[in-house]
């Protein structure tokens, strides 16, 4: 080698190193004693015996072979070595696994075949690993230049494929069955030495065999065994241990995928675990046993079955079966005419039972929708009673408070909490009820007897009732409750003003001397209709109201003031033989009771005639005199109903630890007749709401046919309504010439102005 100094134009001084001008010279069979000493350490690793020279002499020798140009004959050589060695190899494993067939049959799984098996195969990666350090610089420089060869270990991989797939597929196929065996055997229940097999699985994978042959083997032996064990475990368990064992075999495939598969088998596997132990199952399970876990609220096993359909995208038939069980478990309460009592409650507990295992168990909101369709579904299968029933049920609520709900609290803000949360669940089912004209009604009868007996528990609470039907329905539906509540603060107010009003007070003195009076004043179409019943009161007490309707006809000129007696209550004091006693009445018990105040002994027609009330109301009125629990008359002959015939005699031998007795039960009672009258009440106004709704919408379109008519009401419409009624209202309003058909099609009708 030689330098040669040069100074450029810059005055900057370059070095030049040219190459030595002679080449040096090279034995003749340089090539062949390099490969020579190759071939003895190669022969020396298949042997297992150490090499004699030095791996760094080796790795020179390599690279000096390829310096001089020979890597391409290098390879050559080297190829023809590792494919003898491949053979060999497999040779010696076909022996091992003939000793085992020879023994144990085709199918037959033994360990320690498994276990040599794996052993040869490490050492036949560790030989080839060192071969391949020996020839490192074959492999990093000619081979990764030259994208037909492979690399020394990859060759080595890929001759030991070629003969497992030939030669020696018996070998593969033993191997596989003994695989196999011992996953089965896992399966199973024994134990398995899970790094013998993980090895052997890589050996497929590196082979690039797994995919091919171990991969599908594995899935369809998984197949077998899950689908003749599902078919037998499920008809031998209950529901919830049959979930339990889909959850664990599961979960014990997806460890032994980690265990000892490739992780592109996880997917396949589950999907094949699930197809086999899941899908087929899916109706079977829902017919035998969901419903169970549904009646006794068996949250875990719910939320494991939740999950398991989900599996299988099966979410659909869960959800349907959970809606048709809500509806047959809610029918069965709402058509249970001897429990119409415990009906509302009942429906609440489901609702607080579906709800928990709905938020709980079923997070989706396809089980939500199902379950509003199957309350809405049977909440309205008995037309208007459900409404009654609820309204029915609020109205124990807001009169009784805590004790109505159970509560624990014996008054106060704990009592309130108690009450609201029984509205909150009451209003649950409130917006299931199509018919809440229904429910307006009876509601409203309801809140007009605790305004006007002083019955309600809290009048918070009842405003806070009042302001969740407006939240729900609006304005409009709550209108006439809250004009209630006007009419009782203003009746304070007139009261009020009526008492501080001498001339008033001082004429009520002289007309009725000793007696009090409070009247309500109430607007006739906020509150509920009530019947115009007369009765004979005594003249004092008449010229009493007579002294309050001339001072409230001063204040507010051309108004019309009618007394609804059946409403009214009063105190009236009694002597008795053991002493005077206050009796809380209403005042047609009071007209009766001072029916004897100059008889001790009158008959039924006695009565009638003092009074002047009709048979039903008087007959109920002594009813609740003679023969309820507080006997201040005593009937001849005894027994629980009153007849014409009967004798009444005062009772003066009376006796009660109480003061003040009431004695108005059984008119807080509402009758069968009356709920009659209010649904009677309840379908006239919906008729009258059909006809307006007709006419409403034929004055805007002039002209429509039948069946779009029908579909505009039902849209309009916020009560359940059927076509032929809607039909009979459309000719009712033909025959009142309101509307006409068309006389070139009959399904037309025409507005007539």
């Amino acid at each position: 080698m030689m330098m040669d100094r040069k100074e450029s134009r810059g005055g900057v001084k370059k070095f030049v190193i040219k190459p030595l001008r002679s080449r040096t010279s090279l034995p003749e069979d340089f090539r062949d004693a390099n490969w020579r000493q190759l071939c003895e350490a190669i022969d020396a690793i298949k042997k297992e015996v150490p090499v004699s020279t030095s791996l760094e002499q080796l790795y020179r020798s390599v690279e000096d072979v390829c310096v001089q140009g020979h890597a391409e004959w290098l390879y050559a050589q080297l190829q023809e070595r590792c494919q003898g060695h491949a053979s060999s190899v497999l040779s010696s494993l076909s022996e091992v696994v003939q000793g085992y067939q020879e023994q144990m049959g085709d199918t037959a799984y033994s360990e320690q075949m498994l276990d040599q098996v794996g052993g040869l195969w490490d050492v036949y990666c560790s030989q080839l690993m060192l071969i391949r350090h020996i020839f490192l610089y074959l492999d990093r420089t000619h081979l990764l230049m030259k994208s037909e060869h492979r690399s020394v270990f990859e060759m080595g991989l890929r001759y030991f494929k070629e003969y497992m797939n030939t030669e020696y597929v018996q070998v593969k196929k033993m191997v596989l069955q003994g695989i196999m065996g011992a996953v089965d055997a896992e399966r199973r229940g024994d134990a398995v030495r899970r790094d013998v097999l993980k090895n052997l699985v890589r050996m497929f994978a590196l082979l690039g065999l797994y995919e091919d042959s171990l991969m599908p083997l594995f899935l369809e032996r998984a197949r077998a065994f899950y689908a003749e064990e599902g078919n037998r475990i499920i008809l031998d368990v209950s529901l919830s241990e049959y979930l339990e064992y889909v959850e664990k075999r599961i979960s014990e495939e997806f460890n032994r995928c980690d265990a000892i598969l490739e992780p592109i088998t996880r997917i396949p596997l589950i999907q094949t675990v699930e197809a086999c132990v899941i899908e087929p199952h899916v109706a079977y399970m829902l017919e035998h046993g969901f419903e169970k876990l549904l009646d006794e609220d068996r949250i875990a096993d719910l939320k494991r079955m939740y999950d398991v359909f989900g599996r299988v995208k099966a979410h659909k038939a869960l959800c349907l079966a959970f809606k048709n069980h809500l509806k047959k478990a809610g029918s069965s309460i709402v058509e249970n005419d001897g429990k119409d009592g415990d009906m509302i409650k009942n429906i609440i507990s489901l609702k607080h039972r579906m709800d928990k295992i709905v938020s709980e168990c079923f997070d989706n909101i396809i089980y939500q929708d199902a379950m509003k369709d199957a309350f809405g579904y049977f909440v309205n299968l008995r037309s208007n009673r459900p409404a009654e029933l609820l309204a029915k049920h609020m109205d124990s609520i807001l009169r009784g408070g805590g004790k109505s709900v159970g509560s624990g609290s014996k008054g106060g803000r704990g009592a309130e909490d108690d009450v609201e949360a029984a509205l909150d669940s009451s209003m649950a089912i409130f917006r299931f009820i199509q018919g809440k004209d229904a429910f307006e009604a009876f509601y409203k009868k309801d809140l007009a007897k605790r305004l006007l007996f002083n019955r309600s528990f809290s009048i918070d609470m009842e405003k806070s009732a009042i302001s969740k039907l407006k939240a729900e329905c609006g304005a409009h539906f709550t209108s006439k409750l809250e004009g209630m509540f006007t009419d009782v603060e203003l009746s304070k107010d007139m009261m009020a003003s009526f008492k501080t009003s001498s001339d008033s007070m001082e004429e009520l003195t002289n007309v009725c001397p000793g007696t009090d009076i409070s009247v309500q004043v109430l607007t006739s179409g906020l509150w509920p209709t009530y019947p115009m019943l007369e009765c004979n009161f005594p003249e004092n007490l008449a010229n009493g109201l007579e002294v309050f309707k001339k001072h409230y006809l001063s204040k507010y000129s051309g108004r019309k003031l009618l007394w609804l007696h059946s409403l009214g209550t009063c105190i009236m004091k009694v002597r008795f033989s053991s002493g005077v006693k206050e009796l809380s009445v209403s005042f047609f018990q009071a007209a009766v009771l001072m029916a004897f105040e100059d008889s001790d002994s009158l008959m039924y027609s006695e009565i009638s005639t003092a009074t002047g009330l009709e048979d039903d109301e008087l007959k109920r009125t002594l009813q609740s005199l003679a023969c309820g629990r507080e006997r201040v008359l005593l009937k001849d002959p005894k027994g629980k109903d009153v007849n014409d015939s009967d004798t009444f005699k005062f009772n003066s031998k009376y006796t009660s630890k109480l003061y003040r007795v009431r004695i108005n039960a059984i008119q807080m009672k509402e009758s069968v007749d009356e709920s009659r009258k209010t649904n009677e009440m309840v379908l006239q106004d919906r008729q009258h709401q059909i006809d307006a709704a007709i006419v409403r919408i034929m004055k805007t379109r002039k002209t429509l046919g039948h069946k779009l008519l029908i579909n505009e009401l039902i849209s309009q419409l916020r009560f359940p309504v059927h076509p032929p009624d809607l039909k009979r209202r459309v000719e009712s309003l033909i025959d009142r010439e309101y509307l006409e058909r068309d006389s070139s099609d009959p399904q037309i009708y025409n507005y007539l102005a």
